[in-house]
């Protein structure tokens, strides 16, 4: 029975091969190859699925070859905080239990990383924040259990490689330049920042330094690196993925965690596995009916884009106009989405008064962090410090000698003195503040986005990712993203994909943007855009 099941495995496979164009022969006879004949670069869970199933080669050799192009080019990308020292363990088990016959996870052998916000049990969790990080002179707190989306992927049989860098408490949109652990590098060009607040995520997948990875997103953590870097990024619908376990700006309002991969099929495979109701993280009993009956790559089609309408960007959504080259990259992309048998309708956001509803004069819409507090000393009950519950925040004051929301030294304090509910949070942050504004606020976002998409027979939006081009790594200028903050204050979900290149070679993306739990069907759009047209851009790296 056992070789009947066998023999199924290693035909399916095959076929699979062919369907990808790989190679029909059958590597078992000569055995698996080493770790120093595999290429990593682009590598995707379904040719990987298909190497395991003929044999081609092992998780361990495949996790060492990984590690091994991280060892040799690390030190230039700076994309890592922590390297999992148990990853090759890991992935013999998993080879161990594929030659027992025994059933596998969807993601068994597959190397990913996770965002270093993400508590991973036996890593320290340090916030992207000095004081958190003994390698800084700080202190080190140990997660007691794994964050729910980094468990599921355990779960699923990933192998980890480890935790990428972010800037202090994430909170930056555009570079990892405030964190403990040093600048992180734009995988396309070292010169550009590599958006934020996913920045080491983006880099490590665009690198090629593991096969995808875990991001988070208050306010463009997702969207952000994943344009900056060419890469596809998927911003769920709020309370979608658990993201208890991950440290929070805005857990109880905003804070959504996806992934960032080099192609749509492997988002929406990774989708599959993180979207859900978890009993940790009650928010998410929001999702109940909600996910797709036959998973995230249901509606993954060559056609998905045939017949729909898609809104375009304009003034009616955002009040800031496109760069003159975002422009030109833009009308290209809207006449690719014609010859996918789109129909595009100009800006129907006009008039609408959706544009208006953004903060006057910020960039940045931070409006729903009111809960950061709060939501940071539940968080802190699920961390360790020399064996003894953390618990609150005065606690970590006393462990550190600082609060993150302290003036004069705190990453977090600009947001208690923008927000006075937030500033009152901090004198009780065991009680929920009063969010009543800022539900109000979503209910007005979300009034106005459903009314355009009826009124003009919506199926989604495709907007540039970004209005004007990647800034410099170094420079003082910010990601300027068309969809932060809308889509986070009203919870919507959005897919960026790859889009082209400036004259520079900065890359840009277009994001298609939906109603609540409409993951599934952009994902469908993006994988008909993707496959059109193919503009990832593979980075070369240096040394």
């Amino acid at each position: 029975m056992k070789s009947a099941r066998s023999f199924i495995a290693r035909a399916a496979a095959i076929c699979l091969g062919a369907a990808l164009g790989l190679p029909a022969t059958s590597h078992a006879a000569a055995g698996p190859i080493d770790a120093s004949d595999i290429d990593v670069t682009e590598l995707t869970i379904a040719e990987i699925r298909w190497a395991y199933a003929t044999r081609r080669y092992t998780a361990e050799a495949l996790t060492q070859a990984y590690l091994d192009r991280i060892d040799q080019y690390e030190a230039s990308y700076n994309a890592f905080t922590f390297l999992n020292p148990n990853a090759l363990a890991e992935a013999r088990a998993i080879d161990r239990r594929r030659r027992r016959g025994e059933r596998l996870g969807p993601l068994a052998g597959i190397p990913v990383v996770i965002k270093e916000s993400m508590d991973f049990v036996g890593s320290a969790s340090t916030s992207g924040w000095a004081p958190l990080s003994s390698a800084a002179g700080g202190v080190d707190l140990f997660p007691i259990k794994n964050a729910v989306v980094v468990e599921r992927l355990i779960e699923a049989g990933a192998i980890i490689l480890g935790k990428t860098n972010i800037p202090a408490f994430s909170d930056d949109g555009t570079r990892a330049n405030s964190s403990w652990a040093g600048p992180t590098y734009n995988a396309v060009d070292r010169d550009l920042a590599p958006g934020a607040s996913s920045s080491g995520t983006a880099t490590a997948v665009a690198a090629n330094f593991a096969v995808l990875g875990l991001a988070e997103e208050t306010g463009g953590s997702i969207q952000n690196p994943a344009g900056a870097q060419s890469l596809v990024g998927v911003k769920p619908t709020f309370a979608l993925v658990p993201t208890t376990g991950i440290v929070p700006l805005a857990g109880s309002t905003r804070d959504v965690a996806g992934p960032i991969a080099r192609t749509v099929l492997d988002a929406a495979l990774v989708m599959d596995v993180l979207a859900g109701y978890s009993p940790e993280d009650p928010k998410t009993s929001a999702s109940h009916g909600h996910l797709p009956r036959h998973g995230y790559t249901s509606e993954l089609s060559r056609t998905a884009l045939r017949g729909k309408r898609i809104g375009l960007y304009g003034p009616g959504w955002r009040l800031s106009d496109l760069s003159p080259e975002t422009q030109a990259l833009y009308e290209r992309t809207i006449e690719e989405l014609e010859i996918q048998g789109a129909t595009v309708v100009e800006d129907p956001f006009a008039g609408s008064g959706f544009a208006e509803l953004a903060l006057p004069g910020e960039p940045y819409d931070f409006r729903g962090t009111e809960s950061a507090a709060h939501d940071f000393q539940r968080y802190l009950g699920g961390l360790t410090f020399n064996g003894d519950v953390v618990g609150t925040i005065d606690e970590l004051t006393l462990i550190t000698g600082i609060s993150p929301f302290q003036p004069d030294g705190g990453p977090l304090s600009w947001y208690a003195d923008a927000l006075p509910v937030l500033a009152d949070s901090l004198l009780h942050p065991e009680d929920l503040p009063d969010l009543s504004d800022f539900w109000a606020l979503r209910g007005q976002y979300l009034s106005i986005f459903d009314a355009v998409m009826a009124a003009h027979d919506l199926d989604g939006l495709a907007f540039p990712q970004t209005y004007e081009e990647v800034p410099a790594l170094f420079s003082s200028a910010t990601y300027a993203a068309t969809t932060e903050s809308a889509i986070n204050i009203a919870g919507l979900p959005g897919v960026v994909v790859p889009a082209g290149q400036y004259s520079s070679g900065a890359p840009f993306g277009l994001i298609f943007v939906g109603p609540l739990w409409s993951e599934a069907r952009l994902l469908g759009f993006a994988y008909d855009y993707e496959r059109a047209t193919r503009h990832r851009i593979e980075a070369v790296l240096t040394l």
